[in-house]
């Protein structure tokens, strides 16, 4: 079947159009040097002319002291302003012209400053244009490495309305998937040791706030929760238990849009001199604004407002003061570059340790961008590498493992990338493979001997699967991917064992974590790749192949730690030299280096 590839540039066509407007415009997208500037470090940022746009001069205007930049060919009504130099050009053939760049150095600056700025090229008429449709760029200057424990967490993603009922209560039967089965926090405190036995540490909860949805992600108040879920009282029990089990709650967070019943937007739309007008980008009063991909039940925030601003970085270190571990931000993309900044510097006084990272599903320009304004973003292209190789078998393992190298090689090693199968806006791992097990399970061997935290989305452990393609209808029904969690007899208790057992080797085995990798074999369906650490080697294994394939391994490895075949038994020693795979199948071999 042909998949469901979940972003804003899915297709060549999108991809080809996103290419050339970027080539025939003023851009900067982020283009500083270091991304992440420590105390003391200066900053380099370059902006990029297009083909077809004549650039007399091209200036910086910026601020250290937390307002906005202001400024008109190159005088400065609020901060500074400095020139960019030229810095080099390039010629594109697909767009036949020359595309110019230009650079400039702002001054280091000590822990704490966020530095504004915005960037703009000047033509030979004198008409000004500013960088990225006149965006505001900010940087924090910080010494906040990402938190030690984010790098070995095991993530579960929960969908809250379909995850559990309260204890005593049964499902609820709606008439569709997408009204209400009944999931609540206290029905999560409820299946806390099933959560620990699977050995899962990081709990990811899909929206809690209140909300006229059974997905939450159309908020009505960031300062309560939906009561139907629960109340604070049972946020507050299970931040408690779960921390008291050495787990953490991750919080799934919304900044750039909320409801159209939220009170501020609909004060808005009552009175043309509310306060709360400017909370939001009308175009024409009150039917015209802008929104979430177009849905005018989900009224985007002008994050530029600074009220509107402030509310959203006052709930956000509310949660973090009320014991919350961090936040899964939902559409990192959309709010205006500059106010990551004001969020990295809030929650990381707020609460030291927390752990952030965006939903960010355009490719990987676009998610390094982050580094340094969140600690990482899920990790989109390896969710599609996975499914083309594993899934779909469209990618060969050549392909697949010179990917993997560049993939790992393009990211700054202090940038989570959390890794994954599916989650809820598109087709389950297990559907789009057809409900056959082998290739979860090889998919799931390969997503977790690699360094990025794994992420599970609920249900997958067990077989939970759906009952049609998301993409039916006019916008798709993602709720057919969130269907009730299964418990009881319904698990699958083969495929949940399996889990367990990756899960203990990822605690156990270090090399599965922070181990250099190094590809070994990749031709045809065979890949290889081992792993390092200290005086440990591991290897994974896989046949991509629906037949059985032999692969030759290089010396004798002490033991076979895990298999996806049942065939396959562990076994305590195995020469390894001729290794017979059945058809998708993987195994996991360990052997002591001697020093």
């Amino acid at each position: 079947m042909e998949d469901f590839i979940f972003g804003t540039l899915a297709t060549e066509e999108l991809r080809r159009k996103h290419r050339h407007v970027l080539l025939n415009g003023v851009t900067h997208r982020s283009r500083r040097f270091p991304r992440d500037p420590q105390p003391g470090q200066a900053v380099q940022l370059e902006l990029i002319v297009g083909t077809h746009w004549p650039c007399k001069q091209a200036w910086v205007y910026w601020t250290a002291d937390g307002r906005d930049p202001l400024g008109a060919h190159g005088s400065a009504a609020m901060g500074q302003a400095l020139a960019m130099q030229p810095s080099g050009v390039d010629w594109d053939v697909l767009e036949w012209g020359y595309i110019s760049a230009f650079r400039v150095s702002l001054p280091a600056q000590p822990a704490g400053t966020i530095v504004r700025y915005r960037l703009s090229a000047v033509d030979p008429a004198g008409i000004e244009t500013f960088a990225d449709q006149g965006a505001f760029f900010a940087y924090f200057v910080s010494e906040d490495p990402l938190p030690e424990w984010a790098r070995d967490a095991v993530i579960y993603e929960i969908f809250v309305d379909r995850f559990s009922p309260s204890p005593g209560k049964a499902w609820l039967t709606p008439e569709t998937p997408a009204g209400f089965y009944g999931g609540t926090l206290l029905g999560i405190a409820d299946k806390l040791d099933y959560l620990s036995d699977l050995g899962v540490d990081t709990l990811w909860l899909t929206p809690v706030f209140p909300s006229p949805s059974h997905h939450g992600y159309d908020a009505t108040d960031y300062f309560d929760i939906e009561p139907r879920l629960g109340s604070k009282s049972d946020l507050r029990h299970l931040l408690d238990e779960a921390h008291s089990k050495g787990l953490r709650i991750l919080l799934d967070f919304v900044p750039n849009h909320w409801s159209q019943a939220h009170p501020t937007f609909q004060a808005a739309l009552q009175d043309h001199n509310s306060p709360y007008v400017n909370w939001y980008n009308f175009t024409r009063w009150p039917d015209q604004y802008e929104t979430f991909f177009g849905v005018k039940s989900l009224p985007q925030i002008n994050l530029r407002n600074p009220q509107a601003r402030q509310h959203l970085l006052d709930a956000a270190a509310y949660w973090l003061e009320f014991g919350v571990d961090g936040y899964r931000l939902d559409y990192a993309s959309g709010p205006t570059p500059d106010f990551w900044a004001d969020f990295r510097r809030v929650t990381r006084q707020t609460k030291p340790d927390c752990w952030t990272f965006g939903e960010v599903v355009e490719p990987s320009d676009a998610q390094v961008a982050f580094h340094g304004l969140l600690d990482g973003c899920l990790d989109f292209m390896l969710l599609e590498a996975l499914r083309q190789t594993f899934a779909f078998g469209r990618w060969d393992a050549q392909r697949f493992a010179a990917f993997l190298d560049r993939h790992e090689a393009f990211f700054p090693e202090d940038f989570s990338r959390p890794s994954f199968l599916d989650n809820h806006d598109m087709n389950r791992y297990l559907w789009s493979v057809g409900d056959d097990q082998r290739r979860l399970k090889l998919a799931a061997l390969c997503q977790f001997t690699l360094a990025a935290p794994p992420v599970i989305y609920y249900g997958t452990e067990v077989g939970l699967s759906q009952e049609r393609d998301v993409r039916q209808g006019q916008r798709g029904l993602p709720e057919e991917s969130r269907l009730p969690m299964l418990w009881g007899d319904r698990q699958d208790s083969v495929l949940l064992d399996f889990y367990r057992q990756l899960i203990r080797l990822r605690r156990q085995e270090s090399a599965l974590r922070i181990g250099n990798r190094h590809t070994l074999i990749a031709e045809g369906p065979l890949l290889a790749y081992t792993l390092y650490h200290r005086s440990v080697e591991l290897a994974a294994v896989f046949n991509l192949d629906e037949k059985p394939a032999n692969i030759h391994m290089p010396g004798n490895w002490d033991a076979i730690l895990l298999a996806t075949d049942p065939a396959l038994h562990l076994m305590p020693a195995v020469d390894a030299t001729s290794l017979e795979l059945p058809p998708f199948a993987g195994v996991l071999l360990k052997k002591a280096i001697k020093e």
